[in-house]
């Protein structure tokens, strides 16, 4: 008989006996921790929301009355209990590092406070409809009762002085107007994309393209390679594309124009915009010329001069046609419009928004993406609910329900 190979014997020998051993030994201990989660009481269920929602054990009068919550079959009310805990730390810690990373291209949460997040954290706190993120004259400033110094268009001392303070973010902000703050028309407003700190790591430099990309990042979950589409016209390509990048014009029909033909006709939205400073970026505001292109827009004006002209900032949604009509673009809006206000209610208004702000929340909440048909169903769930009235704190509450037996 022929001896048995090393390979063999590394199936049916020794290692293999270990090897399944251990294979047994997870799957017990992973249904044993399946079926304690399943059979977790409701002052646990209790404890675990509430840690997931702050980051921080409840006090006993707070676990307690959440407990009674989820014994009166009302766990939705645990978790907003959860997240009304006088320790701020929803808003102050959880809500602030979820939000943070939108404001910078680093895309990291260590980041100081800025108007944009305070925006943000503000409007959940408020309850204010979520798909006004994009387009509402709106900001969250500091209290006038905490001696801070006033907001500045120019720098951020007023959200760097109440990290410093250790506000509780909670009961910390108040709600304003950027029209009153800013200076800006109320007109050109656009919720978070035109506070300072969008300003400056989106408008800051460039072509104001990272604007547009950012956004689908933050509030579409798809950055451009993931929704390319080469069968959109190439008209309102700006002319610093080169149509035969490297000598190959295949490289542009194949590649470029997936992400321009759609980017560019939404990116002029935002063709009155920059970020100016003198020297220091730090130290620079949101500048707005109405009906002047800022120079930007021209860069490499030659690198194909038959390029499109940018002459306004009138948008147009090609993506509502061809694959990215999967978005779920708003029927009731025209795909078209000035400036960026109106590009914000575009994008807010699609259900990939709504899916979008969903699926974060379940990854911030539940810890993990969401990957069995059952979570699959639960976000439908949320997102449908989510589209009646856009409560983001309820989407918060919604899923940390879902998650509180496991």
């Amino acid at each position: 008989m022929k001896a048995s190979s090393p390979t063999s014997t590394t199936h049916r020998g020794v290692p293999a006996r270990r090897a399944l051993a251990a294979a047994v030994t997870a799957a017990l201990v992973t249904a044993t921790f399946a079926a304690a989660s399943a059979q977790a009481g409701s002052r646990e269920q209790a404890m675990r929301m509430h840690d997931r929602l702050n980051g921080a054990p409840p006090t006993q009068a707070v676990l307690n009355a959440m407990q009674a919550d989820i014994d009166g079959g009302n766990p939705t009310g645990a978790a907003l209990l959860a997240m009304s805990d006088p320790n701020g730390l929803f808003y102050s810690v959880v809500l602030k590092n979820f939000v943070t990373p939108w404001t910078n291209r680093a895309q990291t949460a260590f980041a100081p406070l800025n108007d944009y997040t305070a925006t943000v954290i503000g409007m959940v706190r408020d309850d204010v409809p979520f798909n006004t993120v994009l387009s509402a004259d709106i900001i969250y400033i500091g209290a006038s009762n905490l001696g801070l110094p006033a907001y500045s268009t120019t720098g951020n001392d007023h959200y760097a002085q109440m990290e410093t303070q250790g506000v509780n973010l909670m009961t910390g902000l108040q709600a304003s107007t950027q029209s009153s703050v800013t200076g800006l028309p109320s007109a050109a407003t656009a919720g978070v994309l035109t506070t300072r700190a969008a300003a400056a790591a989106f408008f800051n430099l460039g072509t104001n393209r990272a604007m547009f990309r950012f956004t689908m990042i933050n509030h579409m979950c798809a950055d451009l390679p993931t929704v390319m589409d080469t069968t959109r016209p190439t008209d309102r390509i700006r002319q610093d594309v080169s149509r035969s990048p490297g000598g190959n014009s295949q490289t542009f029909f194949n590649s470029c124009v997936g992400c321009h033909s759609g980017m560019d006709p939404m990116a002029q939205a935002f063709a009155f915009y920059d970020f100016v400073y003198a020297s220091d970026p730090t130290v620079g505001a949101i500048s707005y010329t109405p009906g002047q292109v800022v120079g930007k827009y021209f860069h490499n004006n030659t690198t194909f001069a038959p390029g499109f002209v940018t002459p306004n900032d009138a948008w147009s949604n090609r993506w509502r046609a061809g694959p990215n009509s999967l978005m779920g673009w708003s029927p009731t809006l025209p795909g078209s419009g000035n400036g960026a206000k109106s590009l914000g209610q575009e994008i807010a208004a699609s259900s990939q928004f709504a899916q979008c702000q969903v699926t974060k929340v379940f990854q911030q909440v539940c810890l993990r993406a969401p990957s069995t048909a059952a979570d699959f169903a639960k976000v439908s769930s949320i997102q449908a609910s989510f589209m009646q009235g856009y409560s983001l704190k309820t989407v918060f509450a919604q899923t940390a329900v879902y998650c509180m037996g496991n």
